[in-house]
């Protein structure tokens, strides 16, 4: 048997290539980005400082105060309606209806497919719809754009979320239940006096997954709409990550710093957001 310290060099002599990966792969790109915000280059080894004129550009830039607006609304509506849809198909297939275990593997299905697929075969299939309709196609109308993105995310991340809520309702004490129909409580009661507050847990984790899964949508963006219809010089359905990465590739070399002070901003508005609804949704949480 090895000795507690021999234990711990060991364990740190196996983490360190994973450690060395993180850092290659991850921290030191972050704060070469953070970095490289502050100056205008075309290759990165020849910057030139700016200061935060990158950061002032991206702030007058008008696609980008649109991409946020709209992405803002998107990550609202979204958040909403995937946590409801998610909460009410895990409480029915907690219910012990028969083929539970088979409708589980259906609505769970789609969050497999990846997300240009999908936004392919989603576009077709509205394309064709709109079309019976005698109406515009989806890339021709702002509105019909943004609520075939939220068919689309609602479509993919229900049925991961509802694996997340089912496994909180099962995590539910039986006595609970038992003591308040015992006290007279119908179901209504039981559902919103009980299993909300002990669900709290995984409501906490879907909120924060299904909100950072929102602000980060790229690649449904990007074959559902690619940020159609272009409006007065905006592209008036495109989300923010589409939008920086235009940015970035798109808008010439000159505006590959904006484009880094962009993806900045963008890190701090998920991080702060994500933050506050983490910190309001544990307040919630039972202690045990």
């Amino acid at each position: 048997m090895f000795k507690k310290p021999a234990r711990k060099l060991y364990a740190l002599i196996f983490l360190f290539p994973t450690l060395i990966a993180f850092v290659i792969g991850f921290v030191y790109p972050f704060f070469r980005g953070i970095y490289l915000s502050f100056f205008r280059f075309q290759i990165v080894t020849r910057p030139t400082f700016v200061g935060v004129q990158n950061y002032i550009k991206a702030f007058q830039d008008e696609s980008f105060l649109n991409s946020f607006w709209f992405t803002l609304m998107f990550v609202i509506v979204s958040v909403i309606l995937i946590n409801v849809m998610a909460f009410f198909i895990a409480y029915a297939l907690t219910l012990g209806i028969r083929g539970s275990n088979v409708f589980r593997t259906v609505f769970f299905m789609p969050n497999l497919v990846g997300g240009i697929i999908l936004g392919y075969i989603w576009h077709q299939i509205f394309d064709s719809i709109l079309r019976n309709l005698d109406m515009p196609s989806l890339v021709l109308n702002t509105d019909l754009g943004f609520w075939g993105l939220i068919i689309l995310m609602c479509w993919q991340q229900a049925g991961y979320m509802m694996i997340i809520y089912i496994a909180g309702f099962q995590s539910v004490p039986k006595d609970l239940y038992e003591a308040s129909k015992i006290d007279g409580a119908s179901k209504g009661q039981m559902l919103v006096r009980v299993t909300i507050p002990m669900m709290m847990p995984s409501i906490t984790i879907c909120t924060f997954l299904t909100l950072t899964n929102s602000f980060k949508l790229f690649d449904q963006n990007l074959a559902l709409t690619a940020g159609k219809p272009l409006v007065d010089g905006v592209w008036t359905t495109r989300m923010m990550a589409l939008n920086i990465y235009e940015t970035f590739y798109g808008q010439g070399r000159n505006a590959r710093g904006i484009g880094q002070a962009e993806g900045v901003i963008f890190f701090l508005i998920v991080v702060v957001i994500s933050l506050v609804q983490l910190f309001l949704t544990r307040r919630k949480e039972v202690q045990a």
